[in-house]
């Protein structure tokens, strides 16, 4: 199997706990790790025979819009939801950082599903 990977993809998502946490987007870096079988499209050069990681891009850039979560760990499993289902790779692997605690770089959490 071979992996896509989309590392430290910035998008804004209303995110957190208390809702004037949520009430602006934050910033957030997401990164996903995308298992396919991308030998046809190693052999073809073509764009249909892989994932098109620059529609993936898009459709995490416009994920957010009208939405909110409260806990980083919600927001993982539907990225990882909606990205098998939209792109059916065999797997996904996701992580998403969240900069809220003075004197640490980041929080994140990461969570791995497989196509059934």
């Amino acid at each position: 199997m071979s992996r896509i990977s989309i590392v430290d993809l910035e998008v804004f998502y209303h995110v957190g706990v208390p809702d004037a946490e949520r009430a602006r987007p934050q910033r957030l870096l997401l990164s996903l790790e995308l298992e396919t079988d991308f030998s046809a499209a190693a052999g073809s050069d073509g764009l249909a025979d892989t994932i098109d990681y620059f529609a993936v891009s898009q459709r995490l850039l416009s994920f957010g819009d009208g939405r909110s979560w409260k806990l980083i760990e919600k927001l993982a499993a539907d990225l990882a939801d909606a990205i098998l289902a939209g792109f059916a790779p065999s797997a996904v692997s996701v992580e998403v950082k969240k900069f809220i605690i003075p004197g640490a770089r980041y929080v994140s959490v990461s969570l791995t599903r497989r196509r059934s």
